[in-house]
């Protein structure tokens, strides 16, 4: 029986074990996952079991993406331009990092029929799925990408990877075609981002969140006139090519996975 975990803190929220164990069974594949809530000084550890056969692989949540990888033997082409993993495995005796969550933001904005080419783009936040979405938009020809973060010099740091991203305040609000919500603020049902967002019409809200699938930040953009997506499509995506990756198959995204999900 092969075992796989999704870890992170917090990981509660987390939807992964239901999807993934819902397509294992579809596919008939002998294998469980779980979701482990961590500390740094597990990493290692863990990564141990992987190369032991205990474990099989590992998907990776906040604030993990980037602790992982000095840990690891390898990285994907993606994984090391973005310095970010979300999935991991074992090929040919080493360990491999992959970054799974460009193609989960990329899919789920072709599977809404958006076309972000010359588009502005304004994200709030800079944590482990940041440089990912960055290098998504840039695949999508955006015509710029504008990043604010509570702690100022954790955004600047991003334009290491990423030279043609400009930084902001916490606070100030540029122009923008897209407003993407990458902070954890929304995880809880009463958290509101407390900035003076424009009343704006006819623009498109992306919360990466999917649990709640409504966030206030959501919630704002939708009675102001927006169009608004959650994190859902994206999670699914990643999950999707995670699974490609340990399973060698391609699992389907129907109308029960994306019920399996509404909760």
């Amino acid at each position: 029986m092969k075992k796989y975990l999704v870890i992170g803190n917090p990981i509660e929220h987390s939807l992964s074990p239901e999807l993934h164990n819902y397509w294992i069974k579809n596919n008939v594949i002998k294998a469980t996952y779980e979701k482990m809530k961590i500390t740094n000084v597990q990493i290692k550890n863990l990564i141990s079991e992987i190369k032991n056969g205990k474990i099989n692989g590992l998907n990776i949540t906040v604030p993990f993406k980037q602790e992982v990888i000095p840990h690891l033997d390898h990285l994907s082409d993606e994984a090391n331009k973005t310095q970010s993993v979300n999935t991991i495995l074992l090929k040919d005796d080493k360990t491999v990092g992959h970054n799974t969550d460009i193609e989960g933001f990329e899919y789920s904005v072709k599977f809404n029929n958006i076309d972000l080419k010359n588009k502005n783009i304004f994200i709030m936040g800079a944590g482990g799925v940041v440089p990912s979405i960055i290098y998504a938009l840039n695949k999508m020809q955006v015509s710029n990408i504008t990043i604010s973060n509570r702690t100022k010099s954790k955004a600047e740091n991003l334009k290491n990877l990423f030279k043609k991203v400009k930084v902001i305040d916490w606070g100030e609000i540029p122009e923008f075609d897209m407003i993407i919500n990458a902070t954890s603020i929304g995880l809880n049902n009463q958290e509101k981002i407390n900035l003076n967002l424009p009343k704006v019409k006819n623009k498109l809200f992306y919360d990466v969140i999917y649990n709640p699938k409504e966030t206030n930040f959501l919630k704002f953009g939708k009675e102001h006139g927006n169009k608004v997506l959650n994190g859902k499509m994206m999670f699914i995506y990643q999950a999707f090519f995670a699974f490609k990756l340990w399973h060698n198959k391609e699992p389907e995204i129907n109308n029960d996975v994306l019920k399996l999900l509404d909760q």
